[in-house]
């Protein structure tokens, strides 16, 4: 409202109406004010997460520095403040020793070469002859190029000269890709080579030219994906295996498949993870080309139990109905907490969670390192972790009023408290992990190759990659060297006429020759 401060009206009651005109102002100029600081403030928070993302080292390991965003000061209820101030037991790290150089493996061929002095070194400088009294042995280890050796088969033919009729041969053996150059040993190697060392076609068939051999990076796709469909029935009895668990754990990333029926190449589509949590564990990957949940629902069709996901919604269908339990992944309620505490210094609501964060963790920890059976570690959770969520919970309720909903922090407080009940669904099963980094860590692999071979040229390729990957993982999972199990694998695969013959042959259930190096990778 505008007016000359020098021609005031003499009415009080015009007088009155220009004050609360003048409050209204004020007060809607506070109010854009205060939603302007508030979208600055938001904006410069975005941009340093972004900064942090791209430059600072990806670790959720916190070194803080002072910054501009400490929201410390908030008064606490008592019983939280005490939870807060509680110190954890830290453990002083012992910096290790380096260990002695290991000694080289005794079967393999050694070249002996001897270094001698000359005969008049031999001689005394009394007048006699010098005698041998030990050696001194220093060992080096040499490459040699890979051994290459070609299996021909020769089959003598038979006829009868007299009659003349018939010919006789022996019958051939039953080969893994019949038609091919390729023996189980060269496929085993392609495979290692591409899922295992992330070398991608292209560069294998470069190496292979360096040794004179001709393989072109087609010859050796159509070996992966052959190999892989030959693969198909292990795969059946693994995804059955994690139906028959009562726990399992899922998780999706993306990857880059071309020509895909009716899609752009640009379009991505998902590789999803599945974890069977027994004590021999069974890993599944499945490519799909989106990221709709129904995949999830038919890939688990028949599984009831607790699945361990994170709060994607593509897993919402499950409920008490379909005997399907949802638990939560702590980890992922606490990386937004991570991520703000690296911007602010040694105080602040972001470092205030990490705090809880820590003490469930360290109770974890403790679990682990002791190797508590699951009784044991429910009843460890009921006595330890339940006070810490509790006063957690009140911590969140308590803060959620103060924060924005479009802040960081205030979506991280909100994350929490919309998740609550699966976050917390790990107190009652003692089997149940507090977390989904097990099936997080079994993606990482499969991030790195991503990373060397871009995409995949076909869907039928990334079927072979998602069929290779989960015989791969299920190796590692279950310390069984996949080069070895590859190669035993698939010069049996051929021979497999029923079920059990294909059970024998899971990574769980093989038997591999014994080696003087079983060490898994």
């Amino acid at each position: 409202m505008k007016f000359d401060p020098k021609q005031l009206p003499d009415s009080p009651d015009l007088l009155k109406k220009i004050i609360l005109s003048l409050e209204l102002e004020l007060s809607e100029t506070a109010s854009a004010t205060a939603a302007w600081k508030e979208k600055y403030h938001r904006i410069l928070e975005e941009w340093r997460l972004s900064n942090q993302r791209t430059f600072a080292p990806s670790s959720e390991k916190n070194s803080f520095q002072p910054d501009l965003f400490d929201e410390a000061g908030v008064e606490l209820p008592d019983d939280v403040k005490a939870t807060l101030d509680e110190d954890i037991e830290v453990k002083g790290h012992i910096r290790k020793k380096h260990s002695p150089r290991r000694a080289l493996p005794p079967e393999l061929p050694r070249e002996i070469i001897t270094l001698d002095i000359s005969d008049e070194e031999k001689k005394c400088e009394c007048g006699h002859e010098m005698e041998r009294i030990g050696e001194e042995a220093t060992e080096q280890l040499k490459f040699i190029p890979a051994s290459i050796s070609v299996i021909r088969h020769v089959r003598p033919q038979y006829a009868c000269k007299s009659c003349q009729q018939g010919v006789r041969i022996a019958k051939m053996p039953v080969l893994l890709l019949p038609k091919t150059m390729a023996t189980p040993e060269l496929i085993a190697h392609t495979i290692i080579s591409k899922y295992v060392d992330h070398l991608p076609l292209h560069r294998q068939e470069a190496i292979w030219e360096r040794t004179g051999i001709h393989l072109p990076k087609s010859s050796l796709c159509g070996w992966v994906i052959k190999a892989a469909e030959i693969c198909q029935p292990l795969i059946n009895l693994l995804q059955k295996d994690i139906i028959s668990c009562s726990y399992a754990q899922a998780d999706e990333t993306t990857v880059q498949v071309m020509n895909e029926v009716g899609r752009s190449n640009t379009t991505k589509s998902y590789m999803w993870v599945y974890h069977g949590c027994n004590r021999k564990p069974s890993i599944v990957f499945d490519y799909q080309e989106t990221r709709a949940g129904a995949h999830a629902k038919q890939f688990l069709q028949g599984f009831s139990g607790c699945l361990q996901t994170d709060a994607y919604s593509g897993y919402n269908w499950t409920d008490e109905e379909s005997r399907i339990f949802s638990a939560g992944c702590m980890a992922h309620a606490r990386r937004p907490f991570a991520e703000l505490a690296k911007l602010t210094k040694n105080s602040g609501l972001a470092y205030d969670a990490l705090k809880f964060f820590r003490k469930l963790y360290e109770i974890e920890k403790q679990a682990r390192e002791k190797n508590l059976s699951s009784e044991m570690r429910y009843q460890i959770r009921q006595e330890s972790a339940v006070p810490i969520l509790d006063a957690f919970r009140k911590w969140l309720d308590h803060q959620v009023p103060k924060s924005s909903e479009q802040g960081k922090i205030g979506r991280a407080i909100r994350y929490c408290i919309t998740h609550w009940n699966s976050l917390i669904y790990y107190l009652k099963d003692g089997n149940i992990e507090i977390d989904n980094n097990r099936v997080e860590n079994l993606i990482r692999p499969f991030a790195v190759g991503r990373k060397n071979w871009l995409f995949s040229g076909s869907p039928s390729g990334a079927k072979a990659g998602a069929i290779l990957y989960s015989l791969i993982a299920t190796c590692k999972a279950n310390q069984i060297d996949p080069w070895q199990y590859f190669i035993t694998m698939l010069h049996k695969i051929r021979l497999c006429v029923s079920e059990d013959d294909y059970k024998k042959l899971l990574p769980q259930n093989i038997e591999l020759p014994k080696t003087n190096n079983t060490e898994s990778e």
